[in-house]
């Protein structure tokens, strides 16, 4: 493992602990509140037990600590050269991380290490300067909770339009960035990045910009755990609410709640597990799943 264990949850968590008791300012409401705030939910049962029963000897009965230096967290060599790595790839690089420390660190991998499967070859142009300033334009306008006026082009020619940003996804799938945001009139847009062609920043959204309410939907899906399906699912789908069962050793029953504009984009990314995943509700998304298999056999006859 590239990141040891050592700064797992719980130690993270631990470590906060100890960090509030060299300061002296350890009480036991102070205790509770960082396990729940860091640690897992069984982690309001072991941590707080552990240290101050003496199982975990960093405490004192007074909530005072025998350690007299808080806990740091220096990075391995191993760990640097992965974030070495991470930060040649150019969709990283639109964020502008600090690679301070890292200059004579060498990459743990290069990126043609990787080979990508049913994506899109006609991506975003990451390293483009125009695209680049524009991202970073968009991204400054959803920290600082700015409205934009954005000029791009649309399907049926170019656009402008003043938006109060909400917020700027990825698609691993088709290898863009896409921003959304909503006009005064309460509409929704999605702009892909790529098709921006001016970003001017105005003033904060005031608080009478509420957004509308996204319409949402909801599929059940059971998944056949083979070839580490269980694992893709989580991370190809990290990007949705969703709720995990188990239902026997291999099988799992998994919800995900998506906005019911991306209805088309969910079924396809369903469609891509093959028969790992199968459609169990509601009737309306598993006739949307038979059409669309239909209409995939009568094209390749």
């Amino acid at each position: 493992m590239i990141f040891h264990e050592i700064y797992g949850s719980y130690y993270r968590t631990v470590a906060e602990v100890l960090r509030e008791a060299v300061q002296d300012r350890l009480t036991q409401e102070r205790l509770w509140d960082i396990v729940r705030e860091k640690g897992f939910r069984e982690s309001a049962v072991t941590i707080p037990e552990a240290l101050t029963k003496g199982k975990w000897p960093l405490l004192r009965k007074d909530l005072s600590t025998p350690i007299k230096h808080e806990p740091t967290t220096p990075l391995s060599d191993i760990q640097k050269m992965w974030m070495k790595a991470l930060l040649q790839d150019p969709r990283i690089r639109l964020f502008s991380p600090s690679a301070e420390g890292l200059e004579e660190v060498p990459p743990l991998f290069e990126a043609d290490f990787f080979v990508y499967y049913d994506r899109c070859s006609d991506g975003d142009p990451f390293g483009d300067p125009e695209y680049g300033e524009h991202f970073r334009l968009l991204l400054l306008a959803l920290r600082e909770k700015r409205r934009v006026r954005v000029r791009y082009d649309g399907k049926r020619g170019g656009l402008r339009k003043t938006l109060t940003p909400e917020k700027m996804e990825y698609s691993s799938k088709d290898d863009k960035f896409r921003f959304t945001g909503y006009s005064e009139g309460g509409i929704f847009y999605t702009v892909n990045v790529a098709r921006v062609k001016r970003v001017e920043l105005m003033g904060r959204a005031g608080p009478e910009a509420v957004a509308p309410a996204w319409r949402c939907g909801q599929v059940t899906l059971e998944l056949w755990d083979d070839r580490n399906a269980l694992e893709r699912a989580m991370l190809h789908f990290s990007d949705l609410e969703k709720e995990t069962v188990r239902l026997d050793e291999r099988r799992y029953r998994i919800t995900l709640t998506y906005r019911q504009e991306d209805e088309t984009e969910i079924l396809i990314r369903i469609l891509s597990f093959g028969p790992m995943l199968k459609v169990t509700g509601p009737e309306h998304f598993v006739g949307l799943i038979r059409e669309r298999l239909r209409r995939q056999k009568s094209c390749g006859r």
